[in-house]
């Protein structure tokens, strides 16, 4: 029994007791969303093309906590996902790999149906929570769980949070299992390449908003035997007048090598994105970015740099599309906390330089409440050759993103999301590729 599962174990002893106290069933909620997702994507330049349609209906019940001075409340998700259509030869085997969409079966075709299922235990001191089990969904700069796919990837373990400090948030965890978006199975945590895995990423940090228009952040997080990383961030919003301001975000990552990944131990070592490395299999990384957003009215500007050290890749929680200890995981996939987490690529590899700007549009300025639309373009250059002693390399890509939420009647809240990417390399190893995505989301609240 792991730990998630004493916990959770535990708590339904006392809830047992004290389910029927005034806010733990007041404040419970209780949604059904459902997610369709069609998922294109067209490589020019090698690999599997691929065009799958599938959906998944989620069950979120959040409970509130029991009186006292320690409340006590449960969290609890269930999934269940079909795979509506794929095309003969368009669902590309994760066991190549490659498939980041949907897992697939013994004979490498689209498992048909899936479910899956995870709760936490939950505990609340004054304005301290700590929450306990296998329905975790952390958003922190040093780690971001995703939800780009028709799953959501969740993790298993610890995450206690505190605001009993004005205008301070403290976190704090350690997570040692996950389960990625399109996977079923609870694995252990890795980085890209890497063929082992470890059951232990902790963390602690805090977001400090010293003025109403001024954030100050720092994180620490160790996945042992893979990487330590110290995260900097700044956020500042300065108001112009009347509907318009200026943001400025600014992040730095430090990230250094942990246990069997400096040693060089086999199945510990990262492969730096598919670049250059000073030492081979080692995490050695600098990444630093700045983004500046002018909003005035419905429109909003934004223009920004990254720059990736030359000592080797940019790390970042991933237990990618590989074998390990033996066993087929599926594919984990991953977010991270940089302005360049694109439709397609990421632009993390030693020596990258990657200028991007944004523009953003709300029509509801123009009388059309909901809608939304954008257009992104990102160009790398200065990247590094894997040998080290060949030309450098450069990249770029263009994303364009349409929402629409309907605001009234009975399909209220019904959203639909149009992206597009496409991406074009020179001497990166990455497929030149046009990749478009069609979701629909609809939720609907019992409780």
């Amino acid at each position: 029994m792991n730990k998630s599962t004493l916990a959770l174990a535990i708590a339904v002893g006392v809830l047992a007791q004290q389910a029927g106290a005034a806010g733990f069933l007041e404040d419970s909620k209780l949604n059904l969303s459902s997610r369709t997702f069609f998922f294109n994507n067209d490589n020019h330049s090698g690999g599997a093309d691929q065009r799958e349609t599938a959906e998944a209906l989620k069950l979120d019940y959040i409970s509130g906590f029991t009186q006292g001075v320690i409340g006590v409340g449960v969290d609890a998700q269930a999934i269940y996902g079909l795979h509506l259509d794929g095309g003969k030869g368009y669902h590309p085997d994760t066991t190549k790999p490659g498939n980041t969409f949907w897992p697939s079966d013994d004979d490498g075709s689209a498992v048909h149906s899936l479910t899956r299922g995870d709760a936490n235990v939950k505990f609340r001191y004054s304005k301290t929570e700590l929450h306990v089990g296998g329905a975790l969904f952390p958003q922190l700069p040093i780690l971001m769980a995703n939800d780009s796919r028709v799953m959501p990837q969740n993790y298993d373990g610890g995450i206690v949070t505190s605001k009993d400090l004005d205008n301070v948030t403290l976190v704090a965890g350690q997570l040692e299992h996950t389960t990625g978006r399109a996977s079923t199975n609870s694995t252990g945590l890795s980085v890209n390449g890497a063929t082992m895995d470890s059951n232990q990423f902790r963390f602690a940090g805090g977001d400090w908003k010293v003025t109403k228009d001024l954030t100050l952040q720092y994180y620490y997080a160790n996945l042992e035997d893979f990487y330590k990383q110290h995260f900097l961030g700044l956020v500042h919003v300065m108001p112009l007048g009347e509907d318009q301001s200026f943001k400025s975000d600014l992040r730095y990552f430090n990230s250094s090598s942990d246990g069997k990944n400096s040693s060089g131990t086999t199945g510990y070592s990262f492969n730096n994105n598919g670049g250059y490395a000073s030492n081979k299999g080692e995490v050695d990384n600098n990444t630093w970015s700045a983004m500046f957003t002018y909003q005035l009215g419905g429109n909003s500007f934004l223009l920004g740099h990254q720059r990736v050290s030359d000592s080797g890749g940019f790390v970042f929680q991933n237990q990618g599309s590989v074998t390990r200890n033996g066993q087929n995981e599926g594919e984990g996939g991953s977010s991270f906390y940089l302005f360049t987490d694109s439709v397609v690529n990421s632009f993390v590899r030693a020596g990258e330089n990657t200028t991007f700007g944004q523009y953003t549009y709300d029509f509801a300025r123009a009388g059309v409440p909901g809608l939304k639309a954008s257009v992104a373009y990102l160009r790398g250059d200065d990247i590094k050759d894997v040998t080290g002693n060949g030309p450098d390399h450069s990249e770029w890509e263009r994303d364009l993103r349409v929402d629409y939420v309907i605001q009234t009647g009975y399909l209220k809240g019904f959203g639909t999301t149009l992206r597009q990417g496409t991406y074009r390399g020179d001497g990166t190893g990455i497929p030149s590729q046009d990749q478009t995505r069609l979701i629909f989301n609809y939720t609907y609240s019992f409780l």
